[in-house]
């Protein structure tokens, strides 16, 4: 049974399928994309559905949008999932399509899931309007989806329902007699739905499976049922926040890692660390993330932070995860709180480029070993003043800058004024200063 049959659906089908919306004046949330003279409302007010792909979150109604769209439009929905379907399964509905009269919409859920002869054998038919192309997705279109497909079909994305949504979802069930729980006039304070809500984390569908769930646990009062909120425990558990490995959310969370801590935000840091590790991404995926954030971000302001999260990392590795977690903490706190540079950053990128340009790189012979006869003979090491035994250990003088003499001088390391750094600027001062009474000696 579809959105289309005019039967209701059977009371023992689960709750947030009964309560599919029927029309778009019953669809909640998303009103940026369904509110009045919004794109996807005046699409199914015009009656002329173009191809397009929902990109969104688990439960926030992308199914249900689909079909509300094909039947304002009147048209033939096939719907396949990407999960069990292939060429053989698109190449039957185009078969289907060559002999309708009417429209015919293919919605293709988790479309992300095709590999790329499967949405190349897509293209000709959505190019050539033999088939209207709804793809529902929960992962990043610009990745997933190739870009000759993308390019014939209008991304939207639809967000994960607040709170006050999903609450309006529960009562319209709570409410509804024909499809949802309205018959068992069931008193529920707003407390608790508050709570259905939040531990639903934007998933109407897991609202509704949820309140359905808890429903079962109602204390009969007089003239109907009540839901307490003390069966909520039971009824809701342990909320693993748990999130796709490979998709989106896993570069997301470490990327809110890395510019919290960048930011100095130590606090910002923890919470997304924790969610992530919570989530069931690996600690040691952080503990890298920390290790390039010490030379990218931190750098020599503090030269101490690099070795702090090699240590953490050890740690981890003998303490193990429970205790390991800490040392991970214990570094990530420190990065955040550490003054910042990004001056080593700054300073191996402009080499690199440099290094680039300059084709030609012979290392001067002074600084070239002679450990052969011939080497010394051909003058490998002549020159070479020993630092340790020069006063303050420093060679002066342009001459021993060790730079190769055919390639223009160039300056990549410029210490920021944070931090240790602030003395490392003030050391290469000293000596820069001492090079220039070098060379003016006689």
């Amino acid at each position: 049974m579809d959105l289309f049959d005019n039967a209701p659906p059977a009371d023992d089908a689960p709750l947030a399928f009964r309560m599919r919306p029927r029309t778009l004046d019953d669809y909640l949330g998303q009103k940026a994309l369904v509110g009045p003279d919004k794109p996807l409302r005046r699409m199914a007010e015009s009656g002329v559905i173009r191809s397009m792909i929902l990109w969104g979150p688990p439960g926030v109604g992308k199914t249900t949008l689909a079909e509300l769209l094909a039947r304002a439009s009147e048209a033939h929905l096939e719907h396949l999932s990407a999960v069990m379907a292939g060429v053989k399964e698109i190449r039957a509905v185009v078969e289907r399509a060559r002999q309708m009269s009417t429209p015919v919409v293919l919605f293709l859920d988790e479309i992300h899931r095709l590999n790329k002869s499967q949405q190349d054998a897509l293209l000709p038919h959505v190019e050539s309007g033999l088939l209207t192309l709804i793809g529902a997705t929960t992962e990043n279109p610009s990745f997933e989806v190739n870009s000759a497909l993308l390019s014939r079909a209008r991304v939207y994305v639809l967000k994960a329902l607040d709170d006050d949504e999903l609450i309006a979802v529960m009562r319209q069930a709570l409410d509804d007699e024909a499809r949802g729980l309205g018959k068992r006039h069931i008193a529920v304070d707003n407390d608790v739905l508050v709570a259905l809500a939040h531990a639903s984390a934007g998933d109407a569908r897991r609202a509704l499976g949820l309140l359905e769930t808890a429903c079962d646990f109602t204390t009969p009062i007089e003239g109907g049922e009540r839901l307490e909120k003390s069966v909520l425990a039971d009824v809701i558990g342990h909320q693993a926040s748990s999130f796709d490995k490979q998709g989106d959310a896993y570069y997301d969370l470490l990327s809110a890692i890395h510019k919290s801590v960048r930011s100095s935000r130590p606090d910002a840091a923890l919470l997304y660390m924790a969610r992530f590790i919570q989530g069931g991404g690996d600690p040691l995926d952080v503990v890298r993330r920390l290790s390039a954030i010490a030379s990218e971000d931190v750098g020599n302001a503090d030269p101490r932070a690099l070795p702090l999260v090699i240590a953490a990392w050890d740690a981890y590795l003998r303490l193990g995860d429970y205790e390991g977690q800490r040392a991970i903490a214990h570094a990530a706190i420190h990065l955040a709180v550490a003054p910042k540079s990004n001056r080593i950053d700054q300073a191996w990128k402009k080499a690199q480029q440099f290094v680039a340009s300059q084709p030609r790189l012979d290392v001067p012979i002074y600084l070239r070993n002679a450990p052969t006869k011939l080497m010394e003979e051909l003058g490998h090491g002549e020159g070479y003043r020993y630092a340790h035994n020069e006063p303050h250990g420093y060679p002066a003088g342009s001459a021993h800058d060790c730079w190769p003499e055919a390639l223009p001088k160039a300056s990549f390391y410029e210490p920021s004024a944070f931090g240790q750094e602030k003395r490392f600027g003030e050391i290469m001062a000293w000596r820069e200063e001492q090079d220039q009474n070098a060379d003016r000696a006689p």
